[in-house]
């Protein structure tokens, strides 16, 4: 049973890793998901551009969720797509 778990918890590390990669070729952070980076630019920005504005829409759209960027935007803050090897309470390596 540990097989789909590892493989489950591989395919959204490696999501996570092209939503990064994405965004950091698009000028964002290298750490920083595509839409954590929409929601700080739609609605923790001063002035909001229209771009981020739409890409928040369509992003939320996409996912059939109204609030996955601020859960994105929330979820870097914490590191909670960090991988459990990485956090301080886990310092003990498993390979």
């Amino acid at each position: 049973m540990a097989v789909p778990s590892k493989l489950k918890k591989y395919g959204y590390h490696v999501l996570i890793a092209i939503d990064q990669l994405f965004n950091a070729l698009t000028g964002g952070a290298a750490d920083e998901t595509l839409s954590s980076r929409t929601y700080r630019g739609a609605i923790l920005a001063k002035q909001p551009k229209k771009r981020w504005r739409v890409l928040y829409r369509v992003i939320n759209g996409l996912f059939r969720d109204p609030r996955h960027c601020l859960t994105a935007y929330e979820s870097e803050k914490k590191g909670k797509q960090h991988d459990e090897r990485f956090k301080e309470d886990n310092m003990v390596y498993k390979f």
